[in-house]
């Protein structure tokens, strides 16, 4: 079957990469409706867990489980996972699984990725890729960010499956065991919109989750004023790379789960859902202006101030409640 493969570039690699393996196995799964039924969306603010001594701020649910979800959401579709302790060992079952002709996903370390320019490298342990077979010394990678296939050679890549830190990936793959020949979209999606809700609307119980964590990241910029100016820069440029550098960012999680709402509108010929798709490119737009206002203040440029900065925030946080009202018939 790897002959066929046919890549694809994505916008994140997670949802890419299991939209080209259901892809691969006949079954027509778009980035963006991968991502809406795993319930991808999210905002978390954990304080208590350190990126360079500051907080770590999500907008999505955390690596790995858009893979786990949608292998226990869709009905006849069974993902295998396998770590390894052994390097060698992992890499021999790798070269098994492509030998037999499977498309294998691998959880790895962009650091040690040789076909990632020198000065795109940083060590992040939950970079998904695709090896589509392996050529002599050479393996072949469909990597969803790539917008062209790559390749690698085996000491570079078994680095990468084996880096160690946080998120450290242990040689993680996975394949599909079994893949249906459709899915109940009727019955799916009002039941990934409803988990969706639960967690990220203001009912939620979590303090630091959904609306509520976004509030909570508002009232935060605003007690900057009174911070000592370097951390108060720090803090802001943090914001702007966890949102705009890390994967697919705050407002690139937005556009992508409107791009679900159109596309779930169109399947379930629901005139609601088309216009929560609007919103939800509003609410992408209105991330993007916030990023811009964080990035103009740290470099002490325009007008912005943190207040300004906070209700920007706070604005986007009624925006997202309000869509979460509008959705609340699937809750």
């Amino acid at each position: 079957m790897t002959d066929a493969f046919q890549h694809q570039h994505a916008a994140h690699c997670e949802t890419g990469v299991m939209s080209a393996i259901l892809r691969h196995h006949g079954l027509a799964v778009s980035e963006p409706m991968a991502f809406g039924l795993a319930s991808g969306l999210a905002f978390a603010y954990l304080p208590m867990v350190k990126i360079n001594g500051l907080p770590l701020i999500a907008y999505r649910i955390p690596p790995r489980m858009i893979i786990r979800l949608l292998s226990r959401r869709i009905n006849g579709l069974s993902m295998a996972f396998r770590k390894f302790r052994n390097p060698d060992e992992g890499m021999r079952a790798l070269d098994r699984l492509l030998d037999d002709g499977q498309v294998v996903g691998l959880q790895t370390s962009v650091f040690f990725l040789p076909y990632f320019p020198q000065d795109m490298r940083f060590h992040f342990n939950a970079h998904n890729l695709l090896v589509y077979g392996r050529f002599g010394t050479e393996y072949g990678i469909s990597d969803p960010v790539f917008s062209h296939l790559v390749s690698t050679d085996a000491e570079s890549l078994q680095k990468a499956r084996f880096a160690k830190g946080a998120l450290a990936p242990k040689g993680m793959m996975y394949y599909p065991v079994s893949v249906p020949a459709e899915i109940d979209f009727q019955r799916l999606i009002p039941k990934a919109i409803k988990l969706t809700i639960k967690v990220s609307s203001r009912r939620s119980p979590m303090p630091i989750a959904g609306v509520n964590g976004i509030r909570r990241v508002a009232r935060r910029i605003e007690k900057l004023a009174d911070a000592e100016s370097r951390y108060a820069n720090l803090f802001l440029g943090h914001i702007v790379r966890m949102q705009e550098e890390i994967g697919t960012g705050g407002g690139g999680f937005r556009f992508m789960y409107a791009a679900f709402l159109q596309e779930a509108a169109e399947i379930m010929a629901s005139d609601l859902l088309a216009e929560a798709a609007d919103k939800m490119s509003e609410i992408g737009d209105e991330w993007r202006l916030f990023a811009l206002m964080c990035a103009r203040m740290s470099k002490q440029r325009h007008g912005d101030t943190f207040a300004s900065i906070a209700q920007q925030m706070n604005k986007v946080a009624q925006m997202e409640s309000d869509l979460y009202d509008l959705l609340s018939v699937y809750r």
